[in-house]
């Protein structure tokens, strides 16, 4: 089965009634969550730039307090700067504006990722059943194991935020900088969570020896999927179906190369005991 027949398989799957209904969930919780934090950090982030900007524009003194950070400091004051005239104001309020729907949209891919973690065994259950039941599953996934990888792979993105922040200044360059730690995120948790629930350990890093880098091109054409705006929300359970069928399918092929290589073995040994008996 080539990739594009893959895809087009899991997009049926994908519109059947058990995995659209599976598909409500992260769409579901991610938006409860998204609404409680932008508004939250909107009215507090929106009463403090009004604040900032009426001082300003009035010539008041804007008031910092001696111990806050040396970058708090330099963003307020920039703030003041920006919010001093009414043309950069405009600018400004159109750049926290934009700024804010980009960490929102990336937020929703973070926060769906996370949520379609839990429902992964489900879908991938449904898929085994209806495709691929004469294999047989070892799980290597466990709950402290997962929540290890979700805590290294949370530590790693904001690791890789700041260490790339000099490139975020370089036009082009700073798209793909912002980029890589959502996607190193996004690769590591999917990858993680589809892996361990069909494979052993021993299974995982042969195939994934061999087909590391074909798993990686599946969740970089996955990240810009969810790059759509607020497409993760609906899609999530699809993306454990694509990476379900390509890791079921490599399972297939690993079992049945053991089988072959189990009958040459069985072969050559009836050769054996059968000249030894002549």
């Amino acid at each position: 089965m080539n990739e594009i027949e893959i895809i087009l398989k899991s997009i049926k799957d994908f519109f059947t009634s058990s995995m659209l209904k599976i598909a409500l969930v992260p769409l579901i919780v991610t938006m409860i969550v998204l609404y409680m934090l932008f508004f939250t950090a909107a009215d507090f982030g929106i009463s403090s730039l009004e604040q900032i900007s009426q001082a300003s524009q009035n010539g008041q003194e804007v008031v910092i307090d001696e111990n806050a950070p040396f970058y708090f400091v330099w963003f307020t004051y920039l703030i003041v700067f920006l919010f001093k005239y009414s043309f950069t104001s405009w600018i400004a309020g159109f750049l926290f504006y934009t700024i804010g729907t980009v960490i929102v949209l990336q937020a929703s891919v973070v926060l769906s990722i996370i949520v379609i973690g839990f429902l992964t065994p489900m879908i991938l259950k449904i898929l085994h059943k209806r495709y691929y039941s004469h294999l047989v599953l070892h799980e290597y996934g466990t709950i402290p194991l997962s929540i290890w990888v979700l805590v290294k792979s949370l530590f790693m993105m904001v690791f890789l935020f700041i260490i790339l922040i000099p490139v975020y200044f370089v036009p082009i360059l700073n798209v793909l900088a912002f980029s890589l730690p959502f996607y190193y995120f996004f690769h590591k948790l999917l990858n993680f969570d589809v892996s361990s629930t069909i494979l052993s350990k021993e299974q995982f890093k042969t195939i994934y020896k061999v087909e590391g880098n074909n798993f990686r091109l599946r969740t970089l054409f996955l990240y810009f999927v969810s790059m759509i705006p607020f497409a993760t929300l609906f899609t999530a359970v699809y993306y454990i179906i694509y990476l379900g069928h390509a890791y079921f399918i490599k399972l297939e092929q690993l079992t049945k190369n053991e089988l072959t290589k189990d009958e040459v073995i069985k072969s050559d040994f009836l050769k054996i005991e059968s000249n030894e008996k002549n």
